[in-house]
């Protein structure tokens, strides 16, 4: 069973990640994905201890996608933060991006 944030970190989680980061959302679930260019928006909906969630719209439709966090389970508040940030250095690896400046 995966360890359950309580609910302030995970909305301040969402909040942060859907209202600085949404382009950000985008490039993690398209660098884990099949088909990445077929997602055209991402919303963070959710994190718990194994892994972030995403809603996905692809060809229109809207899917559920979680993302294991790159280093294993996690229980701690800045660990989310850490693990969001290795998402996003590995989508720019996966993408073949540079990062911004």
């Amino acid at each position: 069973m995966p360890h359950t944030f309580d609910a302030e970190i995970v909305t301040a989680v969402l909040r942060h990640m859907n209202g600085d980061h949404t382009d950000d959302n985008l490039l993690i679930t398209r660098a884990f994905s099949e088909n990445p260019d077929a997602i055209t928006a991402a919303t963070m909906t959710g994190v718990d201890g194994e892994a972030g969630v995403w809603e996905v719209t692809r060809d229109g439709e809207t899917e559920e996608l979680r993302i294991p966090w790159p280093g294993g389970p996690i229980s701690e508040r800045p660990e989310i933060r850490r693990e969001v940030v290795v998402l996003y250095d590995q989508a720019l690896q996966r993408l073949g991006l540079e990062p911004r400046a």
